[in-house]
């Protein structure tokens, strides 16, 4: 089978690295790609945006599957517009209405209301509706949530303690803070809990459930400081009993499979659930429309099963007959960032040592290579994970290696896990 994997981050290296493990893979290709997914296949220079292009490349290589790593993609349509033109090709990721549930924070939010998915009290505003968000904020008691409607790359969502500054931060977005994808904002109750990531892969009917992991968005170890795209995973997660697995799956999983057939959504692929623990009971904090990261660095590690027969067996309806099999050990990830990540940060340092790095696996996810050189070419730069018997010795050989591995500015979390 000839596959076309679409994405550039540390998601799509440990999805490189997972597909080329399996035997029914004959040619994978990479569009862009990064300096790590070449390892495992052939990195191409694709205007993915460009359909004559993409559909020329498809036909031209005989491609059978397409992957979609990241979300923009999905949200844009990509889905429709290759199934239009290729009916029989294997395309992971859902239709445009399907990446909704990614895509707008209200489309979500109305989709769980009504198929019952328990999740924060909410209203959705528009500038228009300013005067009505402050009789909202007004209203709420504790921390309040803001979720720009759009996609933010991951920096959509404020966590505000005072009325009057959530009052202030709503203006800036209504002003433009996030562009066109804080036209609309979620306005929501804060739940206090602890979160853990979900992952599924389904057919629109039926779902198999991923290792579940745990991922740390904030740039500052105990959790403090600015959100990031993900700071570093861990799988499993030990505070998840057969009580909260049971309640993860009937309360929030299969009432969502179930509204994504009623609805009639096209939906072949990934849905990643990024749920809290609010006393013993999950509720969804957001839907994702694909894998996560850095999740997918901790979750492919672990799962056992042929990913590409996996991801076939949603095209040709046996899903079902797939048992999913995770390997014993803990997987931690560690990331490597460039100084000044989440704000600015400079690009073009760089990177050396990764010859040195025994016992963990190095996912690439913003660098390149620059006249003979790798060098940083993102906020987070590399992704280490390593496998362990306990969650301390698979942290322990992370930071092992991260202090091996060197570039200016080189900043990471050493508390990955620590509130488990």
């Amino acid at each position: 089978m000839n596959i076309l994997l679409i994405g550039s981050g540390g998601r799509e290296s440990s999805f490189a690295w997972k597909l080329s493990q399996s035997p029914l893979l004959d040619e994978l290709f990479i569009s862009p790609g990064n300096p790590g997914t070449k390892q495992y296949g052939t990195n191409v220079s694709l205007d993915i945006d460009n359909i004559i292009e993409l559909s020329k490349f498809i036909k031209d290589r005989k491609i059978d599957m397409v992957i979609v790593g990241p979300e923009s993609p999905l949200v844009n349509g990509i889905y429709n517009k290759l199934k239009d033109l290729f009916p029989k090709l294997m395309i992971i990721g859902p239709s445009t209405q399907g990446a909704m549930l990614e895509g707008s924070k209200s489309f979500a939010k109305k989709f769980m209301k009504e198929f019952g998915v328990p999740t924060a009290k909410y209203e959705a505003f528009t500038k228009d509706d300013f005067d009505k968000a402050i009789e909202y904020i007004n209203s709420m008691t504790g921390p309040i949530v803001l979720k720009a409607d759009g996609l933010a790359a991951g920096k959509g969502v404020l966590i505000i303690q005072d009325k009057k500054e959530a009052i202030e931060e709503l203006k800036k977005i209504f002003e433009g803070k996030f562009g066109e994808a804080g036209d609309t904002v979620v306005v929501e109750e804060f739940l206090d809990g602890i979160e853990y990531s979900v992952f599924v892969i389904t057919d629109g009917k039926k779902f198999k459930m991923l290792p579940i992991a745990k991922d740390y968005k904030r740039v500052g170890e105990n959790n403090t400081g600015l959100n990031t795209g993900g700071m570093g995973a861990v799988s499993p997660v030990p505070f998840i009993d057969d009580d909260l697995m049971i309640k993860t799956v009937v309360k929030i999983i299969q009432p969502t499979i179930s509204g994504i057939w009623q609805k009639d959504i096209d939906y072949k692929g990934f849905i990643f659930f990024g749920l809290i623990n609010v006393g013993g009971d999950p509720y969804v904090i957001e839907y994702n429309c694909r894998m996560g990261d850095p999740e997918a660095e901790v979750v492919f590690p672990r799962l056992k099963n042929d990913l590409v027969e996996l991801l076939q067996s949603v095209y040709d309806d046996t899903l079902n007959e797939h048992v999913i099999k995770h390997g014993p050990n803990v997987a931690v990830t560690v990331m490597l960032t460039s100084g000044g990540y989440p704000e600015k940060y400079e690009k073009g340092k760089e990177i050396t040592g990764l010859d040195k790095v025994k016992d963990s696996l190095i996912f690439h996810a913003g660098t390149k290579e620059s006249e003979g050189k790798l060098v940083t070419n993102g906020g987070r730069v590399l992704a280490i994970t390593s496998l362990a018997e306990t969650k301390e010795k698979a942290l322990e050989t992370c930071l092992k290696n991260a202090e091996l591995i060197n570039f200016e500015g080189k900043y990471y979390r050493k508390d990955i896990g620590f509130d488990l």
